[in-house]
């Protein structure tokens, strides 16, 4: 990312957003030639000089201070993630070289375990990262969304899937609002991580291929999901309202589990336990250990006796 162009076009577009009126700015009646705020305006209401607000806004900053960044998130009326996103474009130094793409980042033995524990509860779940990549799933989860084992490693993206597969339109009863919340969360990730290649290879991906992403790219909005609500019609139980939760590693840094329920005794819950149900039976049966390695004649001889001892 161009950081300069990036906390320029940040600042803008929140300072664009915040009318003089909810800002307690007073208008004289002329006519404005910006919307929402002017820079003038937010540099008095951030307590800093027009000619420092404005070199900070076109990315000519050197060194800010915290205490400034601060009065200016304050006066743009930013929440935590839009602040924490300013002060890591401000922050930002580039770097002499990109970092080249790191191996694919591995989930835990541990972890797993715990997938196929809340599997086993009825609850999807899997496990990604800030840019999305899916690193692991339970069957409930893949039954649920889509087989993300099946697709090759590049393929295995939250957003890709978002944007760039015809069946989330189908899934996701909300796609728009949950497809622009991916927007922002992927901008927020950038602000953390701007040299990540892979990450800038996605945007760039779907900056071309999709016009949606394209336009709500644009809105530099940021968001970070904990929690929520999503709305799902699955092509096989049909519609169902589920609860997620995501949960941080505390030892494995940048890897989220997102949880999804179901209340209890709602037809959602009952669609989820058809959801398993139905996958289940799709399951194929496990290869009979026999035929995996050859067994010893004596092994042979005791299962036929306890078989002929039960009949």
């Amino acid at each position: 990312m161009d950081h300069n162009a990036e906390l320029r076009e940040f600042l803008r577009t929140r300072r664009a957003r915040l009318s003089p009126e909810e800002a307690g700015v007073p208008v004289d009646g002329t006519p404005r030639r910006v919307p929402g705020l002017r820079r003038e305006e937010l540099a008095r209401l951030a307590g800093v000089s027009t000619d420092y607000y404005t070199r900070l806004e076109q990315g000519r900053h050197l060194n800010v201070s915290e205490t400034v960044l601060d009065a200016v998130a304050r006066a743009l009326r930013l929440d935590p993630a839009e602040r924490t996103y300013l002060f890591e474009l401000a922050r930002h130094r580039p770097r002499a070289a990109r970092k080249r793409p790191g191996r694919p980042q591995r989930v835990r033995p541990e972890v797993r375990a715990v997938l196929d524990v809340l599997d086993a509860g009825g609850s999807p779940a899997f496990v990604l990262n800030g840019n999305g990549d899916m690193l692991a799933t339970n069957r409930l989860a893949r039954a649920l969304i889509t087989d993300f084992d099946a697709l090759p490693f590049r393929d295995r993206n939250m957003a890709r899937f978002m944007f760039l597969d015809g069946a989330a339109r189908e899934l996701y009863r909300d796609w728009e609002k949950y497809a622009s919340e991916m927007v922002a969360s992927l901008r927020l990730a950038a602000g953390r991580d701007p040299d990540d290649r892979r990450l800038s290879e996605l945007v760039g991906e779907l900056t071309i291929k999709s016009p949606e992403f394209r336009a709500w790219w644009a809105d530099h909005d940021v968001r970070e999901k904990t929690s929520g609500v999503k709305l799902y019609h699955h092509p096989v139980v049909g519609d169902m309202t589920l609860r997620y939760e995501n949960v941080a590693f505390l030892g494995d840094s940048g890897q989220t589990m997102c949880i999804y329920t179901a209340e209890a005794g709602s037809p959602s819950e009952a669609a989820l336990r058809l959801l398993a149900s139905w996958t289940a039976e799709a399951r194929p049966e496990p290869e009979p250990e026999a035929s995996k390695a050859p067994a010893r004649d004596a092994d042979i001889a005791d299962m036929r006796s306890k078989r002929d001892h039960h009949r």
